[in-house]
């Protein structure tokens, strides 16, 4: 069964919700459009001390046939959230604290059973990235 990329993201990121919430994150907004573009996902993560957000980019796949969902993460995207992330704190001085961008990659499909999910914490970008 075939079904639409745009259906499938969605999916994906429903999933990577329903897996933040079940390991005690609290999601304050999802598909955050901003002018820089948008945020999956924006979350508190759990037994912070101090006030934390974490901004949630959500890849997700139904095979490996182009690679893995993280892989899709490069140079390009990692500009575009790091200037929505920019944008989303300007628009909430009361939530500016310190943040940090995690991925989720989801790789399933909605008809094939659970889905295999990969959480990648605190994501950074080093120079050999492309």
């Amino acid at each position: 069964m075939k079904t639409d990329p745009s259906s499938i993201g969605q999916w994906g990121e429903g999933i990577a919700a329903k897996y933040l919430e079940n390991t005690g994150y609290t999601i304050l907004a999802r598909n955050y459009h901003t002018s820089q573009g948008e945020l999956d996902i924006v979350a508190v993560a759990p037994g912070a001390r101090l006030f934390c957000l974490v901004f949630v980019e959500v890849k997700t796949r139904t095979s490996q046939k182009h690679g893995y969902p993280e892989e899709a993460v490069g140079r390009k995207k990692w500009h575009h959230l790091q200037a929505a992330i920019q944008s989303y704190l300007e628009s909430h001085p009361d939530q500016t604290s310190d943040y940090c961008l995690d991925v989720i990659a989801v790789l399933g499909h909605p008809h094939q059973g659970d889905p295999q999910i990969e959480h990648f914490e605190n994501v950074v970008m080093s120079d050999e990235r492309e």
